[in-house]
């Protein structure tokens, strides 16, 4: 019996039957991730925490509906039968439970796991249990499955995720997959028929710039991503790879977490809207101040980020001597956005010539938003000039004059 199974589903996979869930993700998905402030101190109470916090705030009726617990939510070892458990001092409902509550607010629920032997926190991977874990993942009801690379060995990842999607799709439970691989096979190039989102570096943490072991802050993650295939700067490079239901993913967001200026924060955030990047929340969001809570919410930001064109945002400028850089996104309705980066260590005034949009403009007169003043700034008929501090961040939408006068 257990070889007939075995059989049947090599077949399948080989057939081509299987494939990833389609109809998800068709924007980048929003939601809360563990990992950045808990790590391997999370908890049920924490989650149940985090959703009604999440409710109050605002936050699921904006749009972040996917809880995600990252690594080391499992006991140490399986089961007799080789089945994940839950730790049941960290859970202590069980992982059925959380779900159905978590549900019954409107929410999704996202779990982790690892394509290698162990997960990077030392607990149970998925390796040689795809199928088993799949099906174990179904029945507690996960809709979202962040899956990593650590302790893969010399494992092929194309492989190695083909076989997660396979098993994913046999358990019949549509399921978000989160490919974490960290883009050093380049799963941008072939990943879009088994994810629906990939990272593309290693990890974040809360720094503009920083760099600490294997982690970067969020403007060395972003330099990073566009600096790894040819043509980047435009829309040719690693922003062709992105559309609805498969993105590039420059990991989470560290908006509201303490190594970051207020600046630096809704720059971030801003950016991560601008190249269409997933937006999953990493701070403490039971416990965060009125001006992240109204940054994360924004509806103007967000209906940048949750565009349904899906095309990923680029960089047109970038002058160092200057301490500026420019970047656009064409949006599904003829607008544009725009995102001016004062990069220096000081507040400047920061001024934009529109000249280097002629290709996208087309000699069209647009309209201006400041999207975190709140205001009309004017048109595209001269030179944009904002004052910006250190670090942060000019966001704009632009409108066509004409569409704008209807």
């Amino acid at each position: 019996m257990k070889k007939s199974l075995l059989l049947a589903l090599c077949c399948l996979s080989a057939t081509g039957f299987a494939q990833k869930f389609e109809g998800l993700a068709l924007t980048p998905p929003m939601g809360w991730n563990s990992w950045n402030t808990f790590a391997n101190k999370i908890n049920e109470a924490v989650v149940r925490e985090t959703a009604d916090a999440m409710v109050k705030n605002g936050m699921r009726d904006a749009g972040y509906t996917y809880i995600v617990i990252d690594d080391t939510w499992s006991l140490p070892a399986r089961d007799a039968n080789g089945n994940l458990v839950a730790d049941p001092a960290k859970f202590p409902s069980g992982m059925k439970a959380l779900a159905d509550y978590l549900h019954s607010l409107g929410f999704k629920f996202g779990i982790y796991s690892d394509a290698g032997t162990k997960t990077c926190g030392g607990y149970p991977g998925s390796w040689g249990h795809e199928f088993q874990d799949a099906r174990t993942f179904a029945s507690w009801g996960v809709d979202y499955l962040k899956y990593d690379w650590c302790n893969t060995g010399t494992a092929n990842a194309k492989d190695a995720y083909l076989r997660i999607r396979d098993a994913l799709y046999t358990a019949g439970r549509p399921v978000v997959l989160s490919m974490c691989e960290w883009g050093t096979a380049k799963p941008w190039e072939w990943a879009g028929d088994i994810a629906h989102l990939w990272r593309t570096t290693g990890d974040i943490y809360d720094s503009y710039d920083g760099v600490k072991g294997w982690e970067r802050g969020w403007k060395k993650i972003l330099d990073l991503q566009y600096s790894l295939v040819e043509n980047s700067q435009g829309p040719d490079g690693i922003a062709k790879y992105a559309g609805p239901g498969h993105w590039n993913d420059p990991d989470m967001m560290e908006v509201g977490s303490p190594g970051l200026t207020f600046a630096e924060a809704r720059a971030h955030f801003s950016m991560w809207c601008m190249i269409a990047a997933p937006l999953m929340a990493g701070n403490d969001v039971r416990h965060m101040t009125e001006e992240i809570r109204a940054v994360l919410t924004d509806k103007e930001a967000l209906a940048i980020s949750q565009d349904p064109a899906g095309k990923e945002g680029y960089r047109v400028l970038a002058e160092p001597a200057k301490s500026r850089e420019v970047w656009v996104r064409e949006l599904g309705n003829g607008d544009l956005a725009v995102a001016v980066l004062n990069t220096g260590s000081v507040a400047a005034d920061i001024e934009v010539d529109w000249e280097y949009f002629g290709w996208v403009m087309k000699g069209e007169t647009y309209q201006i938003r400041d999207v975190w003043a709140k205001k009309a700034a004017g048109d595209t008929k001269k030179a944009f000039v904002s004052h910006i501090d250190s670090h942060g961040v000019t966001l704009l939408r632009l409108s066509k004059v004409a569409l704008a006068a209807k």
